[in-house]
């Protein structure tokens, strides 16, 4: 089976992220993110060029959890799809684009943290406890084949 891929992006949140929510109801994240960028030197040295901006949006329960875990400057990398779109300013019509993230996580080659696993610590202990194998009662009944009178006579 061939390995599953989509688009990613990494860089850092640029704005204060916003949730909003859909006529539908749906949740709705925004930020605005940014991405540094360089160019390496013949020297091997690097020089940073401009960084660019770009439009960073993501739906539902993941755009709920992830305005309560990130914060502008937060490095992160993402996984999606770019969507490109057009949209009017001053009656011309304008090209854009952003990145729809399904995955979103903070870059932890950029970042220092630590994870909570109360939560999945206490799931495998439930999930344990309700699969932990359950000893069989010898069966004390006779068998079809066999009856109690088939049984040898003991004497003392």
């Amino acid at each position: 089976m061939a390995i599953r891929t989509q688009q990613s992006v990494t860089g850092f949140i640029a704005s204060d992220p916003q949730l909003t929510f859909t006529t539908h109801g749906d949740a709705r994240l925004y930020a605005k993110i940014g991405q540094e960028h360089y160019r390496r030197n013949d020297d091997g040295s690097y020089t940073q060029l401009d960084t660019t901006f770009h439009d960073l949006v993501i739906y539902r329960r993941t755009a709920e959890r992830a305005h309560a875990a990130f914060a502008k400057g937060d490095r992160f990398v993402a996984e999606g799809y770019v969507r490109t779109y057009e949209h009017q300013v001053d009656g011309q019509t304008c090209h854009g684009e952003e990145f729809i993230a399904t995955k979103l996580g903070h870059d932890t080659a950029r970042t220092t943290y630590s994870i909570d696993r109360t939560r999945r610590a206490a799931a495998v202990d439930q999930a344990a406890a309700t699969e932990a194998p359950t000893r069989a009662l010898p069966d004390s009944t006779p068998s079809p084949a066999t009856s109690a009178h088939d049984s040898p006579a003991v004497s003392l």
